[in-house]
């Protein structure tokens, strides 16, 4: 059989942390026999090449090749390109690891567009990830067209054969950026780039001994030497103008001033801060023109304006001032919405300093300045940065991110802007906006996996990019609005909460660690009228929530060695909210008052109580006569709606066998008569 793909991983005395990589290898849905597995030894010192080749006698598609050691990732990964067998190679770390349907995913992918190259969304938990770039699925896309330019990690899938067509090979031996030139070398001639943003396929993980790739401190001089290779790629591969002005300044951004930034910039010794500088300017004066630096954000111009002029006490100082700008979300309402999404609005603003007063313009006109007085007089009266053009820039967005997994995804909301007077000629920019979180459906994909998913707000303004918590910061009353919920089917509890200590809003999706019993136990519990008692918890739930079995329990008040009984029965969605059915009767009871609890959170959870019952002769159960009733005016719509669900499955099973005997407008009019009598 053909082999479909081969993984490349350079190996150097991995230790433990090659562990979850292999188990994510072993655990793909891609069939064993339509990948192998390349394991290049780049000469480790321990037992890697006694345990891998242990390995690849027991999984035929594993294979170790064994070189002395290099150094570096460059060389084992260019031998794994030589060596492989597949039509498509990917690259992966020996700390990092796959998801179990991401070989697969991404091949198809890759196959059916005839791609150079396929790139997968990936998760960290301690490296900054480009989720701009995974926004939404790419079928077919090149570097002009989508922001390519910020993923240049090599984790990628590459057509083996496009990578030996175009002779794109690491540079070897050790240096610093060779993934960055390797990528830009294979974006330029790649025809068909595609973007699979819908399903998290590789993760970065945090080593515990801090000795994850690239984690060394640089040498300025040697490391802005491999960065003029990649400069020069780029200014190779494309003419004087917008698009090489809109590369070059992601490396400008990226590379050359966010080093000179906080929160690292104000930490360095003197002497590395020169040798920095010293190495900086130079690619600054070469690369960066006009064109580059006008398209800058507002502090990143100011940055390269004291660049220019080797102005190094004025980066430490918009470092400084910038080091202490943050964002700041209120959550101004909480509701859950009947197709089981939460609606929220938002209010997003900078702010400044551990007081969080807010980043202020100076208002001159019609024109807006960056107002002297913040960061305590850290920018200078003869600094005032214009930044009328910019305030289009400001931008907020809303995210939900697993808190365990580092896996992010965005949320649809819309923000607009708003300039708001602080008095005295100051104002401030402020986002207003609104949007939907929803564990059971993001971006065209289906449920949230189990975890705790914390809801966050990006901002974007100034040229800075701050990310804020929800929640601590909320309106009163949105506690009361944050019910639990059971939502979808097999049925799930999805609970909001606000964290301890600081008050941000997170969803535990299925029993992370909290229980429904913990957050009904303070909600009231109401009866419905009639002879059929259910009780109805403030428990949140949508037309799809599936019926579940639950557990009722039975015991005396206030006797804790009394027997306790169980009955069985079904929680259901009515109107929004879960109703839980009282059994007519409960056999072998004794007679008398009892305690009515049930449990929502499995055998081993709380059980949640919910009234007082009184047990009559015959076993008859008889619910608290106080316990609050229900609207009727509720009750009555939900009747109408389940006698018109009973008639329609009437309808279906009686009808239907005639109807589709029917000729074809006769069809139409039975269902259209159907259709009248059911609503």
């Amino acid at each position: 059989m053909p082999v479909k793909v081969s993984v490349v991983i350079p190996v150097y005395n991995p230790g433990k942390y090659i562990d979850p990589c292999i188990d994510s290898l072993l655990r793909q849905t891609l069939p064993a026999g339509e990948f192998e597995v390349l394991f290049v030894n780049d000469g480790s010192t321990d037992d890697t090449r006694e345990r891998l080749e242990k390995l690849a006698g027991e999984h035929p598609h594993f294979r170790v090749i064994t070189i002395p050691n290099s150094g570096w990732p460059g060389k084992p990964r260019n031998i794994g390109v030589d060596e492989a067998k597949g039509e498509y190679v990917q690259f992966v770390d020996q700390d990092d690891h796959l998801a179990s349907d991401a070989l697969r995913r991404l091949y198809e992918m890759g196959r059916r567009n005839g791609s150079d190259i396929v790139i997968g969304k990936v998760a960290s938990n301690f490296r900054g990830v480009p989720h701009g770039v995974f926004k939404k699925n790419r079928e077919k896309c090149t570097l002009r067209d989508a922001p390519l330019y910020d993923s240049l990690t090599p984790h990628k899938m590459f057509r083996t054969e496009f990578l030996r067509k175009n002779g794109i090979a690491y540079p070897e031996g050790k240096r610093r950026l060779e993934d960055q030139l390797y990528m830009m070398e294979a974006y330029f001639p790649a025809e068909v780039v595609s973007i699979l943003g819908d399903y998290t396929c590789y993760f970065y993980s945090r080593r515990d001994d801090g000795k994850n790739a690239g984690s060394t401190r640089i040498v300025p001089a040697d490391y802005y030497g491999n960065l003029r290779e990649v400069l020069d790629v780029v200014v190779a591969n494309t003419e004087p103008g917008e698009f090489r002005d809109l590369l070059l300044r992601r490396f400008y951004r990226v590379e050359m001033l966010s080093r000179l930034s906080e929160p690292a910039v104000v930490k360095y010794q003197p002497d590395f801060f020169n040798q920095m500088c010293d190495a900086i300017a130079p690619l600054a004066h070469d690369f960066m023109g006009d064109g580059v630096h006008d398209g800058l954000g507002p502090l990143l111009r100011i940055r390269s304006s004291l660049l220019r002029r080797d102005d190094r006490e004025g980066l430490l100082r918009i470092a400084r001032f910038a080091g202490s700008v943050k964002a700041a979300a209120r959550l101004e309402e909480f509701v859950w919405q009947p197709d089981g999404r939460a609606a929220v609005t938002v209010t997003a603003r900078l702010v400044q300093g551990e007081d969080e007063t807010p980043v202020k313009l100076l208002r001159r006109g019609d024109r807006y300045f960056l107002h002297p007085d913040n960061g305590g007089g850290q920018l200078a009266e003869d600094e005032l940065l214009d930044v009328t053009d910019d305030l289009d820039g400001f931008s907020a967005e809303l995210s939900l991110r697993n808190r365990e997994t580092a896996v992010e995804w965005p949320c649809p909301a819309t923000f607009t802007r708003q300039i708001e007077d602080l008095g005295d000629g100051s104002c401030e920019v402020v986002l207003h906006g609104s949007g939907h979180v929803s564990s059971e459906a993001v971006q065209g994909r289906g449920r949230v996996s189990r975890g705790f998913w914390d809801v966050w707000v990006p901002l974007r303004g100034l040229g800075l990019v701050r990310k804020a918590r929800l929640g601590a910061d909320r309106a009163p009353g949105v506690d009361a609005d944050c019910l639990p919920a059971s939502l979808g089917s097999p049925a799930r509890a999805v609970i909001p909460y606000f964290t301890d200590p600081h008050g941000n809003l997170t969803l535990d999706v299925a029993r992370r660690s909290k229980k429904l019993a913990t957050y009904l136990a303070d909600r009231p519990v109401m009866r419905t009228p009639g002879r059929r008692t259910e009780l109805r918890l403030e428990l949140f739930t949508t037309a799809a929530t599936a019926v579940s079995d639950v557990r009722l329990v039975l015991s005396r008040p206030g006797e804790t060695d009394s027997p306790v009984h169980t009955l069985r029965t079904s929680l259901h969605p009515t109107g929004g909210r879960a109703h839980i059915t009282v059994p007519a009767r409960a056999s072998g009871v004794t007679p008398g008052a009892w305690n009515l609890a049930v449990r929502l959170d499995g055998e081993k959870g709380p059980a949640l109580d919910l009234c007082e019952v009184t047990i009559a002769e015959g076993g008859r159960i008889e619910v608290d006569p106080k316990l609050p009733e229900v609207q009727a005016e509720l009750m009555a719509a939900v009747a109408t709606k389940r006698r018109k669900a009973t008639l329609r499955r009437a309808l279906r099973a009686v009808g239907g066998p005639i109807v589709r005997r029917l000729p074809p407008q006769s069809r139409k009019r039975a269902r259209r008569l159907a259709a009248r009598l059911t609503g």
